[in-house]
C-alpha cells in the first residue's frame, strides 16, 4: 500500500487556461492579476506555516522542512 497518492503534473494547457481565467477575473489587467496571485500565495504560505507548527516532529518524522524565509524578513 502506498503512503501517498501519486501526484501528476498538470498539462501546460491547464496552466494557460488558469492564467487566462485569472487575468479575466482581474478585468484583463496583468498587474492586478499578479498582485492578486501574490496575496493568495502569501495567504497559503501563512496557512502552511500554521499547519506545520501544529504537526508534531515525531508524527512528521522530520520530513517537514522548517518555515521558509520570507523576502521581507531577509531584506530587514
Amino acid at each position: 500500500m502506498k503512503a501517498a497518492p501519486d501526484r501528476t503534473i498538470p498539462a501546460v494547457d491547464d496552466f494557460v487556461a488558469a492564467a487566462d481565467q485569472a487575468i479575466a477575473a482581474c478585468g484583463g489587467d496583468a498587474r492586478k492579476t499578479v498582485k492578486a496571485l501574490l496575496v493568495a500565495n502569501e495567504f497559503l504560505e501563512v496557512q502552511l506555516d500554521e499547519l506545520r507548527s501544529k504537526v508534531s516532529t515525531g508524527y512528521a518524522r522530520g520530513r517537514l522542512p522548517g518555515p521558509r524565509e520570507r523576502k521581507d524578513e531577509a531584506d530587514g
